[in-house]
Parts: structure tokens; sequence; C-alpha cells
């Protein structure tokens, strides 16, 4: 088992199987040393996590839900080094998307979720640039939705 592997689990977490995607797109694409993964919405075992950050939906629960997104990244980049966690170096980049009322404004506070946990499984190779985005809606009704850029070896 790997490191990463190791502190997913002592974490209590698991990585989900790759989700497919939901229109026409490919969920990774690899160009050069980058390896750019498609946004990930916040699914669980019962579905797509909805809701509507300060209308029904906290930061807090928004945090949670950025987190299933990180681990739904987790596992594309899982699939786009073949399983070999080596060949990831660290995160360049997230940009997370949060479904806003209007006068919600802890975005920020909602993505730490997604980039908490990538400081938590990866180390200092987990610390990123990042961006934070209130938008009206996303789809499937999610509350959040999270893409990455990793640098490979």
């Amino acid at each position: 088992m790997s490191d990463i592997e190791a502190r997913l689990r002592g974490l209590g977490l698991d990585l989900p199987e790759p989700a497919a995607p939901l229109a026409a797109y490919v969920p990774f694409v690899r160009a050069g040393d980058l390896l750019h993964v498609s946004g990930q919405i916040a699914r669980d075992g019962s579905g797509v996590i909805r809701g509507t950050l300060g209308q029904d939906m906290d930061a807090e629960a928004g945090a949670r839900a950025a987190q299933v997104c990180a681990l739904h990244l987790l596992a594309q980049v899982r699939a786009a080094c073949g399983g070999d966690w080596e060949r990831l170096a660290r995160v360049v980049k997230l940009t997370g998307f949060v479904a806003s009322a209007p006068g919600f404004f802890d975005q920020p506070k909602v993505v730490n979720g997604a980039s908490e946990l990538m400081v938590e499984v990866l180390g200092d190779a987990g610390r990123h640039a990042r961006s934070a985005v209130g938008v009206t809606a996303l789809p499937l009704g999610a509350a959040v939705e999270v893409e990455g850029v990793f640098l490979l070896r």
C-alpha cells in the first residue's frame, strides 16, 4: 500500500471509482508533465450532494462537499497514473466552484475542504495555488465542483 493510500485509510477515507464524464469531455488530459483533471462534482454513496451555499447549506457542509470533490480528483489522478502514486509530484492548482446564494461570500471557506484534504493526504506536495468562485448553479444541482492541475513525474 502506498503512503497516500495509508494516509487516506488513516483518515477513514476511501477513494471512489473515477467518475465517468457527464457530457462531451474527457476526465483528464496530460500535457507534458501537467495533468489537467476536469471538474469533479460532489457525489457520495447516496448521489450528488446538492444545495446552494447561503440558502440551504452552510459553509461547513459545503467544505465537506468540497472534500468529496477532492477525493474524486485524487481518484482521477490515480487512474491517470495507472495506480502508481510515485508518478504524482504535487498539486499545482485547484479551482473550486461553489453554488452560491446572493450575499454568500464564504467560497474560500468552502473550497478549504478540498485544499486541506490535499495537504493532509499529500503533505507539502498538496500545497497549491487556488481560486474559489461563486456561481449561480452547477451540473446536476451540485453544491460544489472542483477541478485541478497536477504535476507528474
